[in-house]
């Protein structure tokens, strides 16, 4: 049984009336990865063929090498905050997709949030006029569902945008994936540009980003299973999250959790082998971060984020007290020894 939070009072075919003779802006998270841009690429197009004016758009950076590829061998147009400016009034709707309102991963544009498309849990309440959230492997595959929905089959670029947010969010369908998502899988995957798929999953990372390897595996200890990373120097969102699927993938480790230096404080990402059942990293990561800092996302994967204040009340041994923190965390979730 899915987990599924909508709100009931409207429907796709209402928000869309709602939306008709209007400029809609697509708001992606602030660091967007392959689901977020598939799934509002996905939402895009969709509503352009509805006679909707719509605009991808994210208030970020967009620092994954495989995000950065897909938007060009897809042809894919998206705007930054920057390059809004002056164009969005704040009676535009916004919809958020692969993201919510207050969520701690996205930043208010100027505009009204009308909408939210997302498969995270739900932190803070919003109140929408169309909300769709559920517990499913990707948010490419709400959008894909929406076409089924609406008798649409998407265009071949608008399929593979979709495809590779899919494969990317679950892991290649290794993780969190539901009924739904094979659903979308058999939809998507006849329509695909399989060539660019390819191309796409091919030379993930620069040579830069070999630094933030070397600099984890100099730094990790491992706790009953759990490995702890720490990379002393500023490293970009998605390439911490990288980092710590590679952390994962030891032998050793069932739970992995790496944190970044930056100077404006620590950036984590934690992630746990799927067939964990006990394990949710989103509630562990609040916790840990409980009144130091801020942190959620799924039970198999998650991230958060302590400002200097909070680095600060951790005393003279920081990382020894956010080690003690993650375990004690962990500890009552699986029962481990800290």
């Amino acid at each position: 049984m899915l987990d599924i939070e909508r709100n009931n009072s409207h429907t796709l075919t209402e928000l869309i009336d709602l939306l008709k003779g209007k400029t809609v802006y697509v708001q992606t998270h602030n660091f967007p990865d392959p689901d977020a841009i598939g799934a509002g690429y996905g939402l895009q197009q969709l509503l352009i063929r509805q006679g909707i004016d719509a605009v991808l758009c994210y208030h970020g950076k967009i620092d994954r090498l495989n995000t950065r590829k897909m938007v060009e061998l897809l042809g894919i147009s998206i705007f930054s905050k920057e390059e809004l400016e002056g164009r969005m009034g704040e009676d535009d709707p916004i919809i958020c997709v692969d993201s919510q309102k207050m969520g701690g991963n996205i930043l208010d544009l100027i505009g009204d949030e009308v909408a939210c498309v997302d498969h995270h849990p739900t932190t803070v309440p919003v109140d929408y006029y169309y909300k769709d959230v559920r517990t499913v492997g990707s948010c490419a595959t709400l959008i894909s569902e929406y076409y089924d929905m609406l008798g649409l089959t998407p265009d071949a670029m608008t399929a593979t945008a979709l495809m590779y947010g899919l494969q990317v969010d679950t892991g290649g369908f290794t993780r969190g994936v539901t009924e739904e998502d094979v659903h979308a899988f058999g939809m998507l995957h006849p329509l695909a540009d399989t060539k660019i798929l390819s191309r796409l999953e091919q030379n993930q990372l620069v040579f830069e980003d070999l630094h933030a390897y070397g600099a984890a595996i100099s730094n990790i200890s491992i706790y009953d299973r759990i490995g702890v990373a720490f990379i002393p120097f500023a490293c970009q969102d998605a390439l911490i999250a990288i980092t710590c699927d590679f952390i994962l993938s030891l032998e050793e480790v069932d739970i992995a959790v790496v944190y970044s230096k930056r100077d404006d404080g620590y950036k984590f990402s934690i992630r746990a082998e799927f067939f964990l059942k006990e394990v949710d990293c989103g509630k562990m990561i609040a916790e840990a971060l409980d009144g130091i800092g801020s942190g959620g996302g799924h039970a198999y994967m998650a991230g958060g984020f302590v400002p200097l204040e909070g680095i600060q009340k951790l005393g003279a041994n920081p990382d020894e007290a956010l080690v003690e923190r993650f375990l004690h965390s962990l500890n009552k979730a699986v029962g481990l020894k800290s």
